[in-house]
């Protein structure tokens, strides 16, 4: 199986994020991959509440996801939407952090909104509180694709390696963990995490990120730390794209799933305890 993973620094300007995400849509093609992962908020990098209200859509009509749902169609190209920023149905007021799967032929294989959010004190000049904007989700994702089952999760998701277990035991191969990771926690946090929920369910990690400083037309700006990355059942790195945009291609032997499960069963090794008192 080959994926092609999208490093991209998105603005707020949304038009402008579509022009080159669908650039890069098209490089990938090119590369004879057979499913195409972008980052988390693929659509808007913003930190502005009241802005992204006045921008931002629902998904029946995001402009992003209509035109990579036509790309997909067009090319016949599975695309992985690591999220959209997107409006909510009502009467939910926040918005929603969602990653779409969508098939060869355009068609919505899968939705999974974020669960976890990222309310976190860094440092001193490092904060967010993504639930005051974001609704979190409630249920998790495994979507069938033609090559492996897929668990869908979200950046901050990372850090909840139940999921991820939970994931593994439904039956996902491959863990798509779509990011915007901040640089603060970045550099000791980002690809251990990664390698520990590969290692844990015997399953390839693949997370594309946004990188860089991310231009602001209103509010403060964004930096994201970059490195998107493919992690091997066995823990191994596959592939570190560094903090530079592009599009980055790996092949897969999914065999490997079935060989690191079978030297090491631990999901099938869990066990009934009582405590901690």
């Amino acid at each position: 199986m080959r994926v092609a993973l999208l490093q991209t620094c998105a603005s707020d300007d949304v038009s402008r994020n579509l022009d080159g995400l669908l650039e890069m849509l098209e490089q990938a093609a090119q590369a004879g991959a057979d499913l195409v992962l972008t980052p988390e908020v693929t659509n808007i990098v913003s930190m502005d509440r009241a802005y992204q209200t006045e921008v931002l859509k629902t998904e029946a009509e995001d402009d992003t996801l209509r035109a990579v749902r036509e790309f997909a169609a067009q090319r016949e190209q599975w695309v992985l939407l690591g999220s959209l920023a997107l409006k909510s149905d009502p009467p939910e007021a926040r918005f929603a952090n969602r990653s779409l799967l969508i098939d060869d032929k355009g068609s919505i294989k899968a939705r999974y909104d974020k669960m976890h959010m990222f309310d976190v004190q860094v440092s001193e000049t490092e904060t967010y509180c993504e639930s005051s904007g974001y609704a979190p989700g409630e249920r998790a994702v495994v979507a069938a694709t033609p090559w492996a089952k897929i668990g869908m999760t979200i950046c901050y998701d990372i850090r909840f390696a139940y999921l991820y277990r939970a994931l593994a035991k439904a039956g996902a191969e491959i863990l798509t963990v779509p990011a915007a990771f901040s640089p603060g926690t970045g550099p000791m946090h980002w690809q251990p995490l990664l390698q520990a929920r590969a290692i844990e369910t015997g399953a390839f990690a693949i997370a594309p990120a946004q990188t860089g400083t991310h231009d602001a037309r209103s509010g403060r700006t964004r930096r994201t730390y970059g490195h998107s990355m493919v992690i091997s059942p066995w823990g191994e790195v596959l592939l570190d794209a560094g903090t530079q945009t592009g599009v980055f291609v790996v092949d897969l032997d999914l065999s490997a799933v079935a060989e690191a499960r079978r030297k090491v069963p631990s999901l099938t090794h869990d066990r009934v305890f009582e405590g901690p008192l």
